[in-house]
């Protein structure tokens, strides 16, 4: 590793350590921000819309992070000194039917109303119509990936780490979200 990246990543450490929220919501917002330029460029856009970049980087900033950095210290409550696969699993079951389908509605619902700036009535309709389908994508995705964060990854860097696949998940989410508007366009 690079003296570089070795003084990067420790400063990283020591922000996360001195400013764990915000350091997680910055740290959201960034890779939130770099997913939906990924988005933006794979669906063929040929100029950036930066209102877009930027309100997803809100929400990576001012949703997402803040909800894992407390949904992690939680779950750390709720399951205090048990270790092991079998309290892995449990953590897995519990954040797969509670705090998973929150976030993708939530992210629908983010999506239609303030990117897209859709009425309500349409957000809810498309939110009806494909939402069983993004949730059962997420359960085929997101275990794994939860799995590995909490039998792996210390405590303060789990919200790095899903917000690193978080990043992957929103560019299907893009994806997802833009082909329906495509269609109703």
């Amino acid at each position: 590793m690079s003296e570089v990246v070795k003084d990067a990543w420790s400063a990283y450490l020591k922000q996360l350590q001195l400013h764990p929220l915000r350091t997680k919501a910055i740290t959201s917002g960034v890779l939130a921000g770099s997913s939906d330029v990924i988005a933006q460029k794979i669906s063929g856009n040929k100029k950036l819309q930066l209102r877009r970049i930027f309100l997803i980087m809100l929400y990576g900033f001012g949703y997402a992070a803040p909800l894992g950095h407390f949904f992690h210290k939680l779950m750390e409550k709720i399951f205090k000194g048990k270790k092991g696969k079998e309290t892995t699993a449990k953590k897995v079951l519990l954040e797969q039917l509670t705090i998973s389908p929150w976030n993708n509605l939530v992210f629908m619902a983010y999506y239609g109303l303030v990117l897209d700036r859709r009425p309500f009535s349409q957000v809810k309709s498309k939110i009806k119509k494909d939402y069983s389908t993004v949730q059962l994508t997420a359960w085929k995705f997101w275990p794994i990936v939860s799995w590995l964060n909490y039998q792996y990854v210390p405590l303060q860097l789990r919200v790095l780490f899903s917000s690193f696949f978080a990043a992957c998940w929103a560019v299907f989410l893009n994806l997802k979200a833009r082909s329906i508007t495509a269609k109703k366009d």
